[in-house]
């Protein structure tokens, strides 16, 4: 999701009044909560949490890939309560890893059936906050400058106007780049996404850490395009960078934004709490405010005017199930690193 330009894995928001992650087990009034939206949608949560609930927050904000990681890391030891945020296939994989805990709040009848899904697919161990179609981003000055028409579907990618102008993510730290890779395989089939991502490759100048750093990078004018959600497209045209989105006329895929209590939580009482208000349409609306523009799970949470339509677009039936799976996860990943990341760069 989008980040701040600081570095991920030392990002550790100093709210007020938070504890550290490590706080003892007797400790009372607080939450840990790993968060892997952007940064100012994060502090906000927190802050607003804080106020309506008295409960202190501590906030750690990094990747969706990162944080599956570190759940992994920790599993013996759990530093976090709350994991919000991020793309729903690592939640599903933390999920059937035992990393998660079960949990039915009582705010899932408020859902959309697509949050509520997600739920199911997980045995009651995450649930969807939003979501998020994948597409494309754009500079509108460097495409004028020169002379390259707007990318409108996955083909256009390896056209030779784009040679060294495209970026997307590592899947490896990413789950928008694993939901692009996954959306490409369901699409295509594998094969040919491969043959696909491999000829993609001679047009891409970085594979970057985070899933939002490629369309920042198209704002500040460092790539030409990049392979993202489309949502962060709005939130940089609205801080008035060149940018416009475009998602693919073959079809594309979509995140189910999503959240989970980490399993061990030391604080699992007020993670419930937050997991519940989270879910409200009052925590939902905080993504606008913090120039995020999915699609709430809440269904009387307001829609952004700035939000991506789902209607105005062609969507894959994305199997969120399958490919959230551990071991589909890690063999398509590591297809991609042996026959995509190995290949020298262009």
């Amino acid at each position: 999701m989008r980040l701040a330009t600081i570095s991920l894995g030392a990002l550790v928001l100093a709210l007020p009044l938070a504890l550290p992650l490590a706080a003892p087990a007797s400790a009372q009034g607080v939450v840990n909560v790993y968060c892997s939206v952007q940064v100012e949608w994060c502090t906000l949560a927190a802050n607003e949490f804080q106020k309506a609930s008295g409960i202190k927050v501590s906030m750690t904000q990094k990747g969706s890939g990162e944080t599956i990681a570190q759940l992994k890391a920790e599993a013996q030891n759990p530093k976090g309560d709350v994991w919000f945020g991020g793309t729903g296939d690592p939640h599903l994989q933390a999920a059937e890893e035992n990393l998660t805990e079960p949990y039915k709040s009582p705010k899932m009848a408020d859902l959309h059936p697509w949050a509520v899904k997600q739920n199911t697919d997980s045995a009651g161990r995450t649930v969807g906050i939003y979501a998020g179609a994948l597409g494309f981003g754009f500079n509108t000055e460097l495409l004028a400058k020169k002379n390259v028409k707007a990318p409108a579907c996955w083909a256009d990618l390896l056209k030779p106007e784009f040679k060294g102008e495209i970026q997307m993510a590592n899947p490896n730290s990413s789950g928008t780049a694993y939901v692009a890779i996954a959306t490409l395989v369901q699409l295509m089939g594998e094969e040919k996404a491969f043959e696909y991502l491999k000829k993609m490759h001679a047009n891409i100048n970085a594979y970057t850490r985070s899933g939002t750093a490629p369309m920042k990078a198209v704002a500040r004018g460092e790539t030409m395009v990049s392979i993202s959600f489309v949502h962060d497209g709005v939130t940089e045209a609205l801080a008035g960078f060149p940018v416009k989105t475009a998602t693919p006329c073959e079809g594309t895929g979509y995140e189910i934004g999503s959240m989970s209590l980490i399993k061990g939580a030391r604080n699992l009482a007020n993670a419930k709490k937050f997991y519940d208000w989270a879910l409200t349409p009052d925590a939902q609306k905080l993504g606008a405010q913090a120039k995020q523009f999915q699609v709430p799970s809440n269904k009387a949470t307001p829609l952004p005017p700035e939000a991506p339509k789902f209607a105005d677009m062609k969507l894959i039936d994305y199997d969120q199930a399958k490919y959230g799976k551990s071991a589909e996860r890690k063999r398509l990943i590591a297809r991609w690193d042996s026959e995509v990341g190995a290949l020298p760069k262009p």
